[in-house]
């Protein structure tokens, strides 16, 4: 932290800027066909690496959020953050082929929008 601003924050005023940053949300909804799994544990595991790997990112959100309780199917959404739809695009581009690589389901459909 700057002298300045540690001057700025004691005496109460907040620093002034002129330009506004507007955060830019990109939502990545994958829809998987599972095959074999004899139990919800058996489910969760072969999605391990979505909590594991994407879940710890900084600019990521992950979430199971349909079939729940469903053990042929899922549904997960990737919600990531940035400052420029070009960035979020490149990275849900990157998050989608890396789980495509990782996770032992097949994909049945991919929705995808920027917000």
């Amino acid at each position: 932290m700057s002298e300045t601003l540690r001057n700025l924050l004691k005496e109460g005023k907040a620093p002034q800027h002129n330009t506004a940053i507007t955060p830019h949300v990109g939502v990545l909804i994958l829809h998987f066909q599972l095959y074999g799994c004899e139990d919800l544990k058996a489910k969760r595991k072969v999605f391990t690496p979505l909590r594991a790997v994407w879940g710890k990112e900084p600019d990521l959100a992950v979430a199971e959020t349909a079939d729940l309780e469903a053990l042929d199917c899922a549904t997960w959404t990737i919600a990531a953050l940035g400052t420029s739809s070009q960035q979020i695009t490149q990275r849900l581009d990157q998050v989608e082929k890396a789980i495509q690589e990782k996770v032992d389901a097949a994909i049945l459909d991919i929705h995808r929008e920027i917000l």
